[in-house]
């Protein structure tokens, strides 16, 4: 296991990637198309891993699949930091952490609860709890349903050591630039909208040096390619790049709600991938929708 703080450092500036998390025809994990994805995407550099995420639909695997998905992304990519999907109530979210950081994990992005609206204080006790189950790094997504302010992540900070991250998927920038402002280098800064790369300028100005990219999933170096443009501050190529690939992604992509992971699990398939339908209630794009796709990722290549 990587120590934390080498994690939060290696983290700090550099891409993370997003793998979707393939199924096969009796719908289940594809462990061996999971791992030739993983095994392609290895030539492209990142900072590390976040499987079992949103992208890699963490709210439809059973705790055993999360760890299993863990198991083979370590198989795939030895050396590499991976950091899993963590969420659901908190008795369940510390059985998954307890079991992701026994499969070898390096960290957990500690995604929302699901469902229920729950006080900030209760909020609060989750993460805090979840934090105490394992001695591997936590990221809090601030996100839905788990949104916190500056002072329940100073509070957690100085009671948990091995909290080492805050990735946003809120847009309130508000909020954002308060905990940058408190908390400075005691935590890594994780841009975490959907397709960020739309978002990525304004949360550089609000002390968000990075973010994790899911069309690296299909698209590596294009992904790569505006991550390098982003962190250079050369936002003429940002803009182009953005005119000319991210808002007609974006444009299939707002078709229907989950299409953020159904887009990009298309994509992988198109790349000649077996990475499966996405699973129930998310549902895959339209014939139509994969030719756009299609369409998209032949400009790219």
């Amino acid at each position: 296991m990587l120590d934390n703080q080498d994690l939060k450092a290696r983290i700090k500036t550099g891409l993370l990637s997003f793998p979707v998390t393939p199924f096969g025809a009796d719908g289940g994990l594809a462990a061996d198309p999971f791992r030739k994805h993983l095994e392609w995407l290895s030539d492209y550099p990142v900072a590390g891993l976040i499987v079992a995420g949103g992208t890699g639909e963490m709210f439809s695997l059973t705790p055993q699949e999360i760890v299993d998905v863990v198991k083979v992304a370590k198989e795939a990519q030895p050396g590499q930091p991976i950091i899993a999907g963590c969420g659901y109530g908190t008795r369940v979210a510390c059985e998954i952490a307890r079991g992701i950081e026994a499969a070898g994990g390096d960290g957990i992005l500690l995604l929302p609860h699901y469902l229920i609206s729950a006080p900030a204080e209760g909020i609060e006790a989750h993460i805090r709890a979840v934090c105490k189950a394992t001695s591997m790094a936590v990221i809090v997504y601030n996100r839905g349903q788990a949104r916190v302010t500056e002072e329940m992540i100073a509070r957690l900070a100085d009671d948990c050591p091995n909290l080492i991250g805050f990735k946003d998927g809120t847009g309130d920038i508000d909020t954002v630039r308060r905990i940058t402002v408190r908390m400075g280098d005691r935590l890594s800064y994780i841009g975490g909208m959907p397709t960020h790369e739309l978002f990525a300028q304004a949360y550089r100005g609000a002390g968000m040096p990075t973010y994790s990219s899911a069309v690296f999933n299909f698209v590596p170096e294009t992904a790569l390619e505006f991550h390098a443009a982003f962190t250079a501050g050369d936002d003429a190529k940002c803009e182009q790049m953005l005119r000319d690939f991210y808002y007609p992604f974006a444009r299939i992509r707002d078709r229907k709600t989950g299409y953020a992971v159904s887009a990009i699990k298309a994509g992988v398939r198109l790349r000649g991938f077996e990475a499966g339908p996405v699973r129930s209630p998310l549902t895959d794009l339209t014939e139509e929708e994969m030719g756009l796709m299609e369409q998209l990722i032949a400009g790219r290549k």
